[in-house]
């Protein structure tokens, strides 16, 4: 199984011009319920390989995307079409929720 890769804050304008479908998991070391959503990640990951690209973002740790993309609370996935946010699923939901959203931008 795919493990999904952190991006940094430099990374990120950049990784949503360079891919069509981009979803990303704003998450924290620190917070519980992220760590329940990860695997539905990492799931998705390979579930849409080569369709989407699934990266997450540690909040803490990049402040200015943070606060670029008004993240209010986490864990918060969202999905992002040719760098257009398109649908934001924040706390914890079911794999069905998320795969559903990947493939209505599809």
């Amino acid at each position: 199984m795919t493990t999904v890769e952190y991006i940094q804050e430099t990374e990120f304008k950049s990784l949503l011009s360079d891919n069509e479908i981009v979803v990303l998991d704003c998450t924290a070391t620190w917070c519980g319920p992220c760590k329940m959503v990860s695997p539905l990640m990492d799931k998705l990951a390979d579930e849409y390989t080569g369709r989407a690209k699934v990266v997450k973002i540690d909040v803490g740790k990049n402040p200015t995307v943070a606060k670029q993309l008004g993240i209010r609370s986490i864990p918060a996935v969202m999905f992002f079409k040719n760098g257009d946010l398109l649908e934001t699923i924040v706390g914890i939901a079911p794999y069905e929720k998320f795969s559903t959203a990947v493939t209505n931008i599809l």
